[in-house]
């Protein structure tokens, strides 16, 4: 399987300027899965009541991509909802199905916490005989969340993940893939923000011994997930089988 991420330089609040750019940028792009960061629409923004979509316009764009270029597209977007507003993960299909993740850890440093209400649910989506686990940003900093309790192949990471403290980011997207024996692709932005934070190139893609497999052209990060190399690397380092048992509990609050 073939998965693409875009290190795009996100327009600050200008969904239109951001779809116009994802548009130009993949347009001779090829992908089983395409990734776009967290937040690909408006920039990691807590102007919430501002920039949330109350329309799906996000959603909109993702599916009509997802259609016209026959392959499923992954990213997050501000959303309202019953009055609430989410960090939201979505995972679109070609056919049009979509799953979607609401970010569980919030992040309080920049006051995320104090706009965005908190997801409560671990998603796994299964596209092409190939189970995604999805994770946003601040997610990577908490491992037992992101556990593999043998139910998934891959997580998915998209991040706006400032330059100061980059490599936390790098080191943990390793570490996630080494102790989960999972392929980690983490795809983070590129370029300033509204709030002066500068991003820099960092997106990358583990297999699950720590080994980088991720090929870099331009503003494109593509990697080739060979799913038979994963399950007999898993077959003869049977680590998970060691794994703690424990169930998370998540709060309703």
């Amino acid at each position: 399987m073939k998965v693409v991420g875009l290190n795009l330089d996100i327009t600050w609040k200008n969904k239109a300027e951001n779809f116009r750019t994802i548009e130009y940028e993949l347009q001779n792009v090829d992908a089983d899965l395409f990734l776009l960061p967290e937040m690909f629409s408006t920039g990691f923004c807590m102007d919430a009541s501002e920039v949330s979509d109350r329309n799906g316009e996000s959603l909109e764009f993702l599916k009509k991509i997802s259609k016209e270029k026959n392959a499923a597209f992954c990213g997050s977007a501000p959303v309202e909802q019953n009055g609430l507003f989410y960090n939201r993960m979505y995972f679109v299909q070609p056919e049009g199905e979509v799953m979607f993740y609401n970010k569980r850890h919030l992040f309080s440093f920049s006051g995320e916490d104090k706009v965005y209400t908190p997801g409560k649910e671990r998603i796994v989506v299964d596209y092409k005989g190939v189970r995604f686990l999805l994770q946003v940003c601040y997610d990577l900093r908490f491992p037992v969340f992101a556990r593999n309790n043998d139910d998934y192949d891959v997580v998915l990471y998209v991040a706006n993940w400032p330059e100061k403290r980059v490599g936390a980011w790098e080191h943990l997207l390793k570490a996630r893939a080494i102790e989960n024996q999972a392929f980690v692709f983490g795809l983070n932005r590129i370029g300033t923000d509204g709030n002066s934070l500068t991003y820099q190139e960092s997106s990358h893609c583990f297999f699950a011994d720590g080994r980088e497999i991720s090929q870099k052209h331009g503003n494109i990060v593509s990697a080739e997930l060979e799913m038979e190399e994963l399950k007999e690397f898993r077959k003869h380092f049977q680590f998970l089988n060691d794994r703690d048992d424990f169930t998370i509990h998540l709060e309703n609050n």
